[in-house]
């Protein structure tokens, strides 16, 4: 979009905002929306490499996955029990996990239990709970979730259990009786369980026309939420993830990894990005999944990938899953995560995502939180956030910050307010009645469950969870981080500390947490956008900026260049707003909470030290 078309629908928003001030407000506006808040919220495309809002700036999406519980039969393939649930977890995911985004889980066996009959109440009951979620201020992007191919591959005493595919699509195959041998890890049956992989290669070759199928069911599904939300919930639905965790199930002989996505699951993209320009989804990027071994750090596992040969552009985004198998192990990696573990891995996402011409996204990561290899999961968590924000990690950030890259867009997996609280039948199983955990295959990994009162309470700690971080920039990103300063137990990780050649900011950041941001602008009246947390009152934080310095910002008003603001939605949730109405140039902002009342010659001295940073590294 450009900036004069950007500007003038800027300018018809704040007209119409006028109009309507002495009435109720427009139907496009959410609660505590701002002047330029429902033209941010037009559908979110894909220029330059990087997500952009309806005013063009540049956008990170965070958040989780919403939720493992659809893969299990209990609720019927449905994140939630209820709508009011849906809302529940929407509120605590914006209030205690700070996610502006959920990757939402549906199921092609609810949707279509009958070959060629989609169930319109479970697509009614689906768009109900994601209408929950985009009134709360949070972008969506589903995902017709599979992973061992099927549920009903499995045996009902079987150790494992599968999901995706609907009963019919496993009986129209002559599979062998599911067998995975010694397989300590679920995920082994995806090349050792010969039901899994036949099943999965008859998908992907189009026997009895299951791809075909799915494909029909997809377009319908897709039809059915764009025709049953109103064009404003529409926009914040963001794109869709086609099939999750791609994998060849077999390989034809003499075929490779690489050949298999040229030729056989790129198609499949194409055809699927046909169905949602068919559904009316053509303003919204399909986000495509490698084979999933592409980036695996187990070289036994690791299989050539990540869509070498094919161009995606912007109707695609590069979707990638990332979990540290060495760590999860608990064989190859003994020890915990240090500072700028994933740093080369994430970066090696950047340059694929670049390389295809569009911007990415990593749908899925985490680690157990219960388990023999649950003790590595602050530090696996807190390295990972840090590669999400910055290619360059702690200890060398402040001497190289213009090496940073793009932040990242991410969802961890996963957000399921019911875990530790299930009631599932294992393969339809009296006998094994899951309740512990994510109750899918001994998964542990959501960050939230409920309390005995029914309240949404976190898993993890809150300030690693609940983040700062570039959550709309008016301009370009050139360099971010974050130090959370979360818990390893009683220990603080702290692994980007203000170096001693900056005294005065480090006494301003204390031990607290803090945040930088470097950016340059693009001539925009609507500011740049930080998500903040909890952890960051208004009355305790600290900004020192370019723009000015100030402790406790002030409500935002068009004229103040540093304030704060409730984020649209209703939730409680909280922004950061810098406004910079010029064109190429270079801003920074430092956003901390560690300081008591700092002292304007503090503050000027921070400031101070800060300019002569930027001038040296950004020259």
């Amino acid at each position: 979009m450009s900036k004069l078309r950007v500007h003038l629908l800027g300018v018809l928003v704040l007209l119409t905002g006028l109009l309507t001030t002495t009435g109720a407000q427009p139907a496009s506006a959410l609660p505590d929306d701002l002047w330029f808040d429902p033209a941010a919220a037009a559908t979110l495309t894909v220029q330059n490499g990087r997500f952009t809002d309806g005013l063009g700036r540049e956008v990170v999406l965070r958040g989780y996955n919403v939720s493992g519980e659809t893969k299990l039969k209990e609720n019927n393939g449905l994140p939630f029990a209820s709508v009011a649930d849906a809302k529940k977890s929407a509120t605590a995911l914006r209030v205690l996990g700070g996610g502006n985004s959920v990757r939402f889980l549906l199921s092609w066996a609810y949707a279509e239990p009958t070959r060629g009959q989609v169930d319109s109440a479970y697509l009614a009951a689906a768009t109900d709970q994601i209408r929950a979620f985009v009134d709360a201020g949070i972008r969506v992007y589903p995902d017709f979730h599979q992973d061992l191919y099927s549920r009903w591959l499995f045996d009902s005493d079987s150790w494992y259990t599968g999901d995706g595919a609907p009963k019919w699509a496993v009986d129209l195959g002559d599979y062998p009786d599911e067998y995975c041998g010694i397989c300590p890890f679920w995920g082994q049956n995806i090349t050792s369980n010969a039901a899994v992989t036949q099943a999965t290669y008859d998908f992907w070759h189009n026997e009895y026309g299951l791809q075909d199928a799915f494909l029909d069911t997809a377009q319908k599904t897709m039809t059915y939420v764009r025709q049953n939300l109103t064009a404003t919930q529409f926009a914040g639905v963001v794109g869709f993830d086609p099939w999750n965790e791609p994998h060849a199930g077999t390989y034809d002989s003499g075929q490779t990894s690489r050949a298999w996505e040229k030729d056989v699951l790129w198609p499949f993209y194409v055809k699927f990005r046909a169905r949602m320009d068919a559904a009316g989804w053509q303003a919204k990027p399909a986000f495509v999944e490698p084979n999933l071994f592409w980036n695996a750090n187990i070289d036994f596992q690791k299989q050539e990938g990540g869509l070498l040969d094919s161009t995606l552009g912007s109707r695609y985004v590069f979707n990638t899953h990332f979990y540290d198998q060495k760590a999860i192990s608990g064989v190859f990696m003994w020890g915990k995560a240090e500072d700028g573990q994933y740093v080369g891995d994430f970066g090696t996402v950047r340059d694929r995502a670049t390389a295809t011409g569009t911007t990415a996204i990593i749908s899925e990561f985490g680690h157990p939180l219960s388990g023999s290899v649950s003790d590595k999961a602050p530090t696996v968590y807190k390295a990972m956030y840090q590669a999400l924000d910055s290619r360059v990690k702690g200890a060398n950030w402040w001497a190289n910050p213009a090496s940073s890259g793009p932040v990242l867009s991410g969802s961890q997996w996963q957000w399921d307010i019911y875990n530790g609280r299930h009631h599932e039948l294992m393969n339809d199983n009296p006998n094994e009645v899951q309740t512990a955990g994510d109750a899918w295959n001994d998964e542990d990994l959501s960050a939230v469950r409920l309390d005995d009162s029914g309240k949404a309470v976190l898993r993890q700690d809150a300030r690693m969870l609940d983040r700062v971080y570039p959550s709309a920039t008016a301009g370009r990103s050139l360099a971010f981080t974050y130090e959370d300063r979360s818990r390893d137990g009683s220990t603080t990780l702290t692994w980007n500390p203000v170096p001693s050649s900056l005294p005065n900011v480090a006494q301003l950041v204390g031990s607290g947490q803090y945040a930088l941001q470097v950016w340059r602008s693009d001539g925009s009246a609507e500011p740049t956008e930080l998500h903040l947390p909890a952890s960051f009152p208004s009355a305790s934080t600290t900004v020192v900026s370019d723009l000015g310095t100030v402790f406790g910002p002030p409500a935002y008003t068009r004229t103040t260049p540093i304030a704060t603001a409730a984020e649209p939605g209703g939730t409680g949730s909280r922004r950061l707003l810098l406004t910079a109405a010029d064109s190429g140039t270079l801003h920074y902002a430092l956003v901390a909470n560690g300081a008591t009342a700092p002292s304007a010659s503090l503050l000027s001295a921070a400031r101070a030290e800060l300019s002569s940073w930027m001038a040296a590294e950004f020259n």
